[in-house]
């Protein structure tokens, strides 16, 4: 059996990096001074004719079921772990995250809404249909990708890839910031939480009570224009820690596990008991803050062959990537756009929406 992902690639530079390479984080012209590089997946193509999990039949978590398809899982078997250690990790991991969230990881909910599709008068066969991750891991979408750097940095540590714990470290002040906290606690692993001064107490004491090192980050004279949780974070991971964020500029795994939303709704499209013929939606609309959902979920449903215009969604009050896009007009499909990063995608001055769970003052995933 052969795994679909088969290397990386910058969508800025095209630097490359291989599968089998541990801790493949960033593209390797990323600096300090220049953190403008994102690495994309790059998988083999044809058809999905070879599904394998490493369950040998069905299985409950898309880490087992979509073990083919995954870069973590990749990087493992590219180095001759087999498919038993892959499965004893991934069930070491989501018995542990279980016993500290009260719930591993598993298909989430796919159905109508029925007040929505009323509401906005769609007939009984078409509809609003909502993908619902609020009973996952830490109640978000957020745990998918980061716990596929958690597997990818246990697979490090059985090949001897990685020899010591340096500390987890991410920037947030919600749901990743839980769900990183969780996936830390789980797995015994130390973490820095960097946020900003005005964190709600309530998430504190979440962070807290799950033993994560909280830092306020107080915006510094001499700061660039940007999160000023995201400058302490990136100082850092410059230092040692390992980035363990849902930014895909700042750890490319995150962008791996992601997709395990897009492929999940691609077979539950196909679920007769959920619809009563197989399609492919007509819209898919998408909520955007740093970018990674999103991408995630456009690159999954490509890749299970659903195809659809994707809708990003921005508050009015903080809506960066409406903004690179208008600035970008004409120029879709270049494949230069990324080059011009730092013109088109820049920090967002005064973020300020109800939506607090997506004010982040630049898509970092914005390509």
């Amino acid at each position: 059996m052969s795994h679909r992902s088969v290397g990386w690639r910058c969508a800025v530079c095209g630097a490359e990096r291989q599968i089998a390479e541990a801790m493949p984080w960033r593209c390797p012209n990323s600096t300090p001074d220049d953190h403008r590089h994102v690495l994309r997946i790059v998988s083999r193509t044809g058809a999905r004719d070879d599904r394998h999990s490493v369950t040998g039949g069905d299985a409950v978590s898309p880490f087992l079921s979509f073990d083919d398809e995954l870069a973590w899982a990749a990087y493992a078997a590219a180095n001759g772990l087999p498919d038993e250690a892959r499965r004893s990790i991934v069930d070491e991991l989501d018995r542990a995250v279980a016993e500290v969230a009260g719930v591993g990881f598993e298909p989430t909910g796919f159905g109508r809404s029925e007040a929505l599709s009323d509401a906005l008068g769609f007939t009984d066969v078409g509809g609003i249909w909502v993908k619902n991750d609020t009973g996952n891991v830490a109640g978000s979408h957020k745990a998918r990708h980061l716990f596929s750097i958690l597997l990818h940095l246990r697979a490090a540590e059985s090949l001897g890839h990685l020899d010591h714990r340096a500390p987890l470290a991410i920037a947030s002040c919600g749901n990743a910031a839980l769900a990183a906290a969780v996936l830390a606690r789980a797995a015994s692993w130390p973490i820095d939480v960097y946020v900003p001064e005005w964190m709600s107490d309530v998430i504190g004491d979440r962070l807290t009570a799950l033993g994560a090192s909280i830092h306020r980050s107080p915006r510094l004279d001499g700061d660039p224009p940007g999160d000023p949780a995201m400058l302490r974070f990136r100082e850092a991971v410059d230092a040692g820690a390992i980035p363990f964020t849902v930014q895909g500029p700042e750890n490319a795994l995150c962008l791996d596990g992601g997709r395990t939303i897009g492929w999940e709704i691609a077979e539950q499209l196909l679920d007769p008991t959920l619809l009563d013929t197989s399609r492919s939606p007509d819209r898919v609309f998408a909520q955007v803050g740093g970018g990674a959902f999103a991408s995630c979920l456009g690159r999954g449903l490509r890749e299970a062959g659903v195809v659809a215009p994707l809708y990003a969604v921005q508050a009015e009050g903080c809506a960066p990537l409406a903004r690179a896009w208008d600035r970008a007009a004409g120029r879709m499909g270049d494949p230069a756009l990324g080059r011009d990063w730092a013109a088109l995608m820049t920090a967002w001055g005064r973020p300020h929406s109800v939506a607090d769970g997506i004010l982040d003052d630049e898509t970092y995933d914005w390509l």
